[in-house]
């Protein structure tokens, strides 16, 4: 017995809740350390508070991922987790730029940073159960489209939430707050939470799960089931058992992940600070210049192109896939977003930074696609949710590397110059094209 095949539409339906989850993310991304330094954080220092984010990715997806494996509801198996998740991410979005609020207890700069770390681990908690939601609906022959649909729409959402900013601030938006944050980027928090809302129940009310004893009629249930032999009762400390036996093509695109997410982070962190310093000439603390401002929004609108680039190239990902393979699309991928990222460096003005951009998007959207298309059919069905959480360390434990490490090496090797941590990005990205030759992808389907 087979799943059945679905639609374009309910494909899309399902994934839908994605497009407000990268909503929020692109908003935090690209203007968390803006923030940050408007309430009084050195450029040195950025990547220390980013290290949030991947720290409860590490701890939060693996759980989460683990309980939503072992727990049926009548809401369902996934829609639990990231309905709570959504709520929870809407909160630290609406609060994080109007941190100045709780300054009679506690620094804006320490409630930013926490309301960081609650939309982080409010992402984490709708992540990963999105994802085992695509691998526990679609069939082998759907799970390319599947997730390029998913990329889609996650650049969608990465589009709104990067130029929101700037278009409030064109629509005429004035007035900041005593920090020095303006108003249309508090606004811009705020819708994006609300989108994040509708689009997660969009979901929810939409998509259809199947229920544990569906999935075991299914063949490629039974045939996981035949090769694990019999199963015991679910604990969260198999967690650690399931790290151990973990799928040799997990193991081999873990590495890939490594040096793929090592350089996103660095870009997240530093885009800002670069082009301030490297593009309008700003000193590294000069923050309440107005060219600062302006420049957050060029990175807005710059990080808005890298996903609208990602959004369209998705929807070329599975045929490229079917006539190259899905191992050489993502190598391909990677190697043109490396370029692009050590491009910024020799570009001579802000304009030009888009060639730079372009390339990023076709990476960032075989990033978000190919590892895991390549991974869903090499694990068990029923632990679905707990590999796509563990194979999430392969996209935190860089973070947390580059976070420990990145801020030192613009303050004491690069001499405050970020625009270098771009560079090494760029190399990073380069790097994992290389490692993705390595992997053995044990369901492709390349058209002959």
């Amino acid at each position: 017995m087979e799943k059945r095949k679905l639609s374009f539409w309910e494909i899309w339906n399902m994934s839908f809740g994605f497009l407000g989850i990268q909503m929020g993310f692109a908003l935090q991304n690209a203007n968390a350390s803006r923030i940050l330094q408007k309430f009084g954080a050195d450029v040195h220092e950025l990547s220390w508070f980013w290290i949030i984010a991947p720290l409860t990715g590490l701890i939060v997806q693996p759980i989460i991922g683990h309980y939503s494996d072992n727990t049926w509801s009548k809401f369902g198996r996934r829609k639990p987790f990231f309905l709570l998740g959504a709520v929870l991410a809407s909160v630290g979005l609406i609060l994080m730029p109007q941190s100045e609020m709780f300054i009679a207890f506690l620094p804006a700069l320490w409630v930013g940073a926490g309301m960081l770390m609650i939309m982080d681990v409010s992402f984490n908690i709708a992540m990963e159960p999105f994802r085992a939601l695509v691998g526990d609906n679609l069939r082998t022959d759907q799970r390319t489209l599947g997730f390029s649909i998913q990329t889609a729409l996650i650049g969608m959402g990465a589009v709104v939430g990067s130029v929101l900013p700037s278009f409030l601030e064109w629509l005429g938006m004035t007035g900041e707050t005593e920090s020095g944050i303006p108003n249309y980027l508090i606004w811009s928090f705020v819708i994006g939470a609300i989108i994040l809302i509708i689009t997660i129940l969009v979901t929810v009310i939409t998509t259809h799960e199947y229920s544990p004893e569906e999935l075991e009629k299914f063949s490629d249930e039974k045939a996981h089931k035949e090769a694990l032999g019999d199963e015991k009762p679910a604990r969260l400390l198999d967690i650690f058992e399931d790290f151990a036996k973990m799928p040799t093509t997990m193991r081999q695109l873990s590495m890939v992940q490594f040096f793929s997410w090592f350089g996103l982070f660095g870009m997240w962190v530093f885009t800002t600070p670069a082009i301030a310093q490297h593009i309008y000439g700003l000193a590294s603390d000069d923050v309440k210049n107005p060219l600062f401002d302006e420049a957050g929004n060029w990175v807005g609108t710059l990080f808005g192109v890298y996903n609208f680039v990602s959004m369209i190239f998705a929807f070329t990902l599975p045929y490229i896939a079917k006539q190259v393979g899905r191992k050489k699309t993502h190598a391909i991928s990677l190697i043109i977003g490396g370029i692009g990222l050590i491009s910024m460096y020799f570009m001579p003005n802000k304009e030009s930074l888009i060639f730079s951009m372009v390339c990023v998007g076709v990476a960032w959207a075989s990033i978000l696609a190919m590892p895991y298309a390549i991974l869903a059919g090499s694990i068990h069905p029923k632990k679905m949710g707990v590999y796509m959480g563990i194979f999430n360390f392969f996209i935190v434990i860089p973070q947390i590397i580059n976070a420990l490490i990145g801020g030192l090496l613009v303050k004491y090797l690069y001499n405050d110059h970020a625009i270098f941590a771009l560079v090494t990005s760029g190399v990073s990205f380069l790097i994992a094209a290389i490692l993705v030759y390595k992997v053995q992808d044990v369901d492709d389907v390349v058209q002959s």
